[in-house]
């Protein structure tokens, strides 16, 4: 049985989490000031977002783009109800992101093996056991977990990932304690069926386990996605401010779900985002000038629904023409 009909959200919370700062800005080739990335985060908390990945404690040398994230997650100030999260791949950056005040670590491997390994240069169960370390460190620092599963609706290179291998990989991570995990469609190849089973799968084992969706928007079915998602008891969900991001292992992979395109459908449809759409949208618009091209944004370019335009100039005319015809 789904819930609530879908099309019809009479004011259902959904929560958006805003993960352009750091997996929209790691594949950027222009570095984005440090002040602007705190102006951002900025912007991004007055609209009202439920919790903003702001960057990731790696390498500089990894993601360069990043460099600068400490004296960002420093630097951005604190919205009360939003969570300030970032990405960590390690016990040392576990620790530069829990000195730096960050409210959550986000970890990440995939479970595809030959993903896992093109991306992190591990085998699933070393990915595992290194986070692991990582998650004893957070919980001796009392911050909480989320642990992001990467092509749990297909892999690009191994095709269909078992829904039980999903769900068993699950289970591993929800055994040491943490508080949420990130069901991910890193390469856009999920769809709507596929992932209300997985939700619905999840919810009747996890009750109690947070669960957020990351959907790409490659074949166009992102916010398809999030709806069959909301119908099998789904209400958190990763975008991209701008449609920002993607994946060097996906030949044509666009970037994420669009924050600023579902937040526009959730409140047509009556939801409540929670997000100012009107603020969301005037940081959507700083992107171009800071990295140096436009962004997949549909609502950027286009406008709201709301947003209406003036008649033609000869709109009287063409009128009154029509009204002597008939």
């Amino acid at each position: 049985m789904s819930g609530p009909n879908v099309w019809h959200g009479a004011g259902r919370r959904i929560f958006m989490n805003e993960v352009g700062m750091r997996d929209g800005l790691q594949m950027e080739q222009a570095f984005v000031p440090t002040e602007d990335k705190i102006a951002l985060v900025n912007a991004l908390s007055q609209a009202g977002l439920s919790k903003i990945e702001v960057t990731a404690f790696v390498s500089p040398k990894a993601i360069p783009a990043l460099r600068d994230g400490e004296i960002v997650m420093r630097g951005i100030e604190r919205r009360p109800g939003t969570v300030y999260t970032a990405l960590v791949p390690n016990v040392r950056g576990a620790e530069r992101a829990i000195d730096a005040h960050t409210d959550e670590l986000n970890l990440v491997m995939s479970v595809s093996e030959t993903h896992n390994l093109c991306n992190l240069r591990m085998q699933r169960s070393q990915s595992f056991e290194a986070l692991k370390q990582v998650i004893a460190t957070a919980q001796q620092a009392a911050t909480p977990v989320n642990v992001s599963l990467s092509c749990c609706f297909g892999c690009p290179m191994e095709g269909d990932v078992p829904q039980a291998e999903v769900l068993a990989w699950v289970q591993r991570f929800a055994d040491l304690g943490v508080q949420g995990i990130t069901l991910c469609d890193t390469t856009g190849m999920a769809y709507p069926s596929q992932v209300h089973e997985m939700v619905k799968a999840f919810k009747s084992r996890w009750s109690a386990l947070g669960l957020t969706l990351h959907f790409h928007n490659t074949r166009g079915m992102a916010l398809a996605n999030v709806l069959a998602s909301i119908d099998a008891g789904a209400d958190r969900f990763d975008a991209s401010m701008g449609g920002l991001g993607g994946c060097p292992y996906a030949p044509g992979a666009s970037g994420n779900a669009c924050t600023e395109e579902i937040v526009h459908a959730l409140q047509l449809m009556g939801y409540d985002s929670g997000v100012d759409l009107a603020r969301m949208l005037s940081a959507a618009r700083a992107l171009p000038a800071l990295i140096g091209h436009e962004t997949p944004s549909q609502i950027v370019k286009a406008g709201t629904c709301w947003d209406l335009h003036q008649p033609p100039a000869d709109f009287a005319e063409i009128k009154q023409r029509a009204l002597t015809k008939a």
